[in-house]
């Protein structure tokens, strides 16, 4: 089942006017198949994601499409797309999942509430417990409160309430952050199983390591644009964007002499961004034809908005 997001534009109303938080974004992804979505803080991955499962708040959806398993979600009703899509189709673990449960509740408790939330008819106990034992949790966590369960165990939780309705497609928002090096690699290889197991993911993250670890497909993004978009090992391996490659060459590694190289300059400004590439200013490859938008140039797998290979 294809999924589709076309020209895709999201802007948040503020005090000091509109910021331009995702700006003609397009990708697709075809069933079972992982994403990565990687980026400096603020430029607009997790606007993304919540665009997706239409949780915006204070802004809005501006433009754009968004297609999955043939329909139009974005001209569904609120109603329509909660009782039909979220949850059921598409599912979100959200940044900051381990402060996202309610310490007065039991574990039970809170799964209970989702599946009444979204009008489920049928066994709850078997779905919770099919629920806790996808992700390697032991049943007993069910009577266990949050501040009972370690930092791995509550991500795990987490992810489990995203599963528990058995979406096709779930969007990570940073799962492994404020975790350690151990908890982490669990939780990756916990993605890798759920992606084995025929669900599609969408993996948000600043992390590129993680994001090789699991998604065949990858886009960055900057200043509220996916810069680039294709194929991880493409992308990897043979980077087009200058921010592409910027981000690559800050990495450290052990194979290589070279010491990390950062990234001068600050990220643009998303409440009065000037037009043309949003990367300008600290671009090494800059141009003066690159005042002006770039369109999407097409390399072996995917896109890239830059200038250069006009």
């Amino acid at each position: 089942m294809e999924f589709v997001v076309e020209n895709l534009t999201t802007r948040y109303s503020t005090s000091k006017g509109l910021v331009h938080a995702v700006e003609d974004v397009s990708f697709s992804l075809n069933d079972g198949e992982s994403l990565g979505i990687a980026g400096e803080s603020a430029c607009g991955k997790t606007t993304l994601g919540l665009s997706i499962i239409r949780m915006i708040l204070n802004g809005k959806i501006n433009s754009g499409r968004i297609i999955f398993g043939g329909k139009s979600i974005l001209d569904l009703s609120e109603s329509q797309f909660n009782h039909e899509m979220r949850w059921k189709e598409i599912s979100m673990v959200f940044q900051g999942a381990m402060n996202s449960l309610d310490p007065v509740f039991s574990i039970n408790e809170q799964f209970i509430q989702v599946l009444k939330e979204h009008h489920v008819i049928g066994n709850y106990d078997k779905l919770i417990l099919d629920s806790i034992l996808s992700v390697n949790l032991d049943k007993t966590i069910l009577k266990k409160f949050p501040h009972e369960l370690s930092g791995g165990m509550k991500q795990r939780v987490v992810i489990a309430m995203a599963l528990l309705l058995k979406p096709k497609l779930v969007i990570a928002d940073e799962p492994t952050t404020a975790l350690d090096v151990l908890i982490q690699s669990h939780i990756i290889n916990l993605l890798k199983e759920l992606k084995n197991d025929g669900l599609s993911l969408i993996l948000i993250s600043h992390d590129l390591a993680i994001i090789s670890e699991v998604a065949e497909k990858i886009g960055i993004m900057y200043g509220g644009r996916m810069v680039e978009f294709g194929k991880s090992s493409d992308v990897y391996k043979n980077p087009k964007h200058p921010y592409t490659k910027a981000l690559l060459q800050s990495i450290p590694s052990i194979k290589k002499e070279l010491k990390p190289a950062y990234i001068k300059g600050t990220p643009p400004n998303l409440l009065n961004p000037k037009s043309g590439c949003k990367f300008f200013d600290r671009c090494p490859e800059a141009m003066e034809k690159c005042k002006k938008d770039p369109p999407k140039f097409k390399t072996d797998s995917g896109y890239v908005e830059c200038w250069i290979y006009e």
